[in-house]
């Protein structure tokens, strides 16, 4: 793609989430959404392979039909109570209409279709921003609305989400399609604890966007896109092979890493506000994401196979990221030990 078209879409990108963050009126948080869509969608279809254009198409239909749902819900509060302010959405219909559309924004069960195989369409980089900076402004609209949002509905997604998310990621072998239930499931974590503590949800939400950057980054330096592909990596990046299990095992929420504290604080939440039954459920639910995570990170690090697999074998890698993979790997595994400054923040 041309630099200065790239260039364009990023700064595109940027504006879009800046406007939607920033916006208290509901048609100016709109309009930043489709700012966000339209500059992601020639980065999607970039390639021009079928599956890109695919993915690209699959995308657009989606989030036009969630923009127009907040649309409608904003434009049905607007009636009842002429209201436009995105913190004063009272009338419950719109509610019920908002929590629909914001999760099919962000791929929540049951609107989580579209997103593995948007990602599975996409390269890696791409695929980073529809990850993390694309789920931004809905994260941040679902913050601004969380005293309103359904209660009832949120939670039954989030563990319907955690759980499609463990079990749906047990059988892929794409790296892509595993980093996109792994997000379905994160969600579902984010999504239980937003009407409880906001705070929290964001937590987990940068959390999250810090461990997903540094998998991502990792797997693109290392040009792998199937488990049989990250079998072989170990030989040529040794350390950032062992870097890569690492932030994988903290993406799974395994106690002496960073991804233990937002799992730790979301439970003990839950508890405090008397959903140990949920706290449970969800506890649970998140061992079968635990058991892709360790797949991934045996193939990683652990494993070298007996024969030379059917593959084209790549000699070499993308270096420039190098320091910046050093810092996110770094931050991904060390940061439980400052736990009592978050504490004091939330």
């Amino acid at each position: 793609m041309n630099p200065q078209a790239k260039l364009i879409f990023t700064i595109s990108l940027l504006l879009g989430t800046t406007i939607t963050i920033s916006s208290n009126h509901w048609i100016m948080a709109w309009t930043g959404l489709e700012i966000n869509t339209l500059a992601i969608l020639p980065l999607i279809s970039k390639s021009h392979h079928p599956r890109a254009i695919e993915a690209a198409t699959k995308y657009f239909l989606v989030q036009a039909a969630a923009s127009t749902l907040i649309l409608f819900s904003s434009m049905t509060n607007a009636w009842q109570t002429g209201q436009w302010d995105i913190t004063q959405l009272t009338c419950p219909t719109s509610c019920l209409i908002l929590t629909s559309a914001i999760a099919m924004k962000l791929g929540l069960v049951p609107f989580h279709f579209w997103f593995p195989e948007v990602l599975q369409g996409t390269s890696l980089t791409t695929g980073l921003l529809l990850s993390t900076a694309m789920k931004f402004p809905p994260m941040t609209l679902f913050f601004m609305t969380s005293q309103v949002l359904n209660p009832t509905l949120l939670i039954t997604m989030a563990i319907l989400s955690v759980a499609l998310g463990g079990w749906m990621g047990l059988n892929q072998t794409q790296t892509r399609k595993i980093l996109a239930f792994s997000s379905i499931s994160h969600l579902g974590w984010m999504a239980i604890i937003i009407i409880y503590s906001p705070k929290l949800a964001l937590l987990n939400f940068y959390l999250y966007i810090l461990m997903t950057t540094a998998v991502f980054l990792t797997l693109n330096s290392i040009k792998t896109l199937k488990l049989s592909t990250l079998m072989t990596t170990w030989t040529k990046t040794p350390a950032l092979s062992a870097t890569l299990m690492l932030t994988l095992l903290s993406l799974a929420g395994l106690p002496p890493l960073t991804g233990f504290l937002p799992k730790w604080l979301i439970i003990q939440e839950l508890t405090k506000q008397e959903m140990a039954p949920a706290a449970t459920i969800i506890a649970l639910l998140s061992l079968l994401s635990l058991f892709f995570y360790l797949r991934l990170a045996y193939c990683a690090t652990i494993t070298l196979p007996p024969h030379t697999t059917n593959h084209m074998k790549q000699w070499y890698t993308n270096k420039p990221t190098g320091a910046l993979v050093a810092i996110l790997a770094t931050m991904s595994i060390t940061l439980l030990p400052i736990s009592p400054m978050i504490l004091t923040i939330i």
